[in-house]
């Protein structure tokens, strides 16, 4: 059996600078509203729960924007990330196809979410912030931050749907061993949480939920702000390592990806694989296909409206246009629970309603059949989330070997599953059933919509 290639760089690799794509837009994005005004909102508007660094990434059109000295420091030790040539891969499913994947699960955390975590941290930290609210769905974010608190010595506070909370306890005790506070969500910690365990005290929580228990936290405190793990343009920003990494493998492979393809919840690890090449496409006119795989049990880009929405479930965040299942939709508890979230980044959202990204989305006991048999031929288990991308991939390659023609497919694998290892349990012993959302719910979710002219 032929071995997989592993194509490595060296510490001097690491980007630096983050690419932004908004200097590539052939279409400015949409304008952030005030919910209250419906007006565009400026810096200020922000200020209470973003650090000023932060914000002004988040307007910014500059094309790159360097990334400060103590977060590449940090980045040394996981970055850069090995690069893959799936060899046995291609050999177990006899195809043409060239696949590729990017291995994110090297990060202490076990995934691509401390590429933002360390700077967040890092520009709340010069600004004089003590402590960050966030919110997590699958807990690897909340590990993330957790992580880049203790590097920086900040207080997190961790807001984690209910249902991850339950299901994954050692990512609880993972955020906790770094010295964050855990709390199940929705909780009696916040009027938010209050609010929605008084009308559903069985609630499961969704990320909209826990978004709005830690906004309402940061803009309570003075000493504290919130940060984001996906979704935002400058969350986005800083998972562009991913890609411009591998950009520099794949001309040391000698090959250039015919396809590039990422699992999608709110965004961030998608972006980072696939934005700098689509940053070529918009520039330089390449024919690179770009697919955006998620859950049918909360299928945002493929069955939502492009709408104006709140991020959140109580209405606390700016109004963003954004492919939405309604910002007061809970989807069922299946195990992808980072993939649980109703909306999605408006980056993508935008490219995807331009024609530049094609959704597609997969049930879960195909996603778990495919992480299996990826993980039998490369040695790696994949998070839960990953295994969209993983499957996605795995058909293409059979494509390719039914029209017998050979592509470049390169993926991102954005974390390992050592922490998800019930799901796989019970994949195996052929617990895990396919979920569905509720269409009536998502209609309800939908009609309440803010009215935006």
């Amino acid at each position: 059996m032929s071995d997989s290639v592993k194509y490595l760089l060296g510490e001097q690799d690491i980007p630096k600078s983050w690419y932004n794509i908004n200097a590539d837009l052939p279409v400015p994005l949409p304008p952030v509203l005030h919910p209250g005004t419906l007006q565009p909102i400026g810096p200020a508007d922000l200020a209470p729960i973003f650090p000023m660094a932060v914000i002004m990434q988040e307007v910014s059109v500059e094309r790159e924007i360097e990334i400060p000295e103590p977060v590449r420091a940090v980045y040394r030790q996981w970055r850069p990330s090995p690069l893959y040539r799936a060899r046995r891969l291609e050999q177990a499913l006899g195809t043409p196809a060239r696949i590729y994947y990017k291995y994110e699960g090297v990060s202490p955390a076990g995934s691509h979410k401390p590429n933002t975590a360390i700077p967040q941290a890092f520009y709340n930290k010069e600004e004089g912030v003590k402590r960050i609210a966030t919110e997590t769905g699958a807990g690897q974010w909340g590990s993330s931050l957790a992580l880049a608190g203790a590097f920086f010595g900040l207080e997190i506070d961790v807001f984690m749907v209910k249902v991850s909370f339950q299901q994954k306890p050692y990512r609880r005790a993972f955020m906790e061993t770094f010295g964050a506070r855990c709390i199940a969500s929705p909780s009696d910690t916040t009027e938010a949480g209050r609010a929605i365990l008084a009308q559903n005290p069985n609630s499961t929580g969704s990320l909209g939920i826990a978004i709005s228990e830690a906004v309402e936290m940061a803009a309570r405190r003075d000493d504290t702000k919130y940060a984001l793990g996906s979704v935002l343009n400058h969350v986005l920003l800083h998972q562009t390592v991913i890609g411009l990494e591998a950009q520099k493998q794949m001309e040391m492979a000698g090959d250039y990806p015919d396809m590039v393809i990422g699992c999608t919840g709110g965004g961030s690890n998608f972006a980072g694989i696939a934005f700098p090449f689509l940053g070529e496409r918009l520039r330089e006119g390449r024919n690179t296909e770009f697919v955006a795989v998620e859950p049918s049990a909360c299928p945002t880009l493929t069955k939502g409206l492009f709408a104006y929405d709140f991020g959140d479930t109580a209405h606390l965040t700016p109004l963003v246009k954004m492919y939405t299942l309604g910002s007061g939709f809970v989807p069922p508890g299946f195990h992808a629970g980072g993939l649980r979230y109703h909306g999605m980044a408006p980056q993508i959202s935008h490219l995807a309603a331009l024609g530049y990204i094609k959704p597609r989305s997969y049930h879960q006991t195909e996603c778990f059949a495919a992480g299996v048999q990826f993980a039998r031929a490369e040695g790696i288990i994949p998070a839960p989330e990953a295994n969209h991308a993983v499957k996605a991939t795995i058909d293409e390659a059979l494509k390719c070997k039914e029209e017998g023609v050979s592509k470049a497919l390169l993926f991102n694998l954005c974390g390992h599953g050592h922490f998800d290892m019930q799901a796989y349990s019970d994949y195996v012993a052929g617990k895990l059933v396919d979920q569905a959302y509720d269409e009536s719910e998502v209609a309800m979710a939908l009609a309440g919509l803010p009215s935006v002219g």
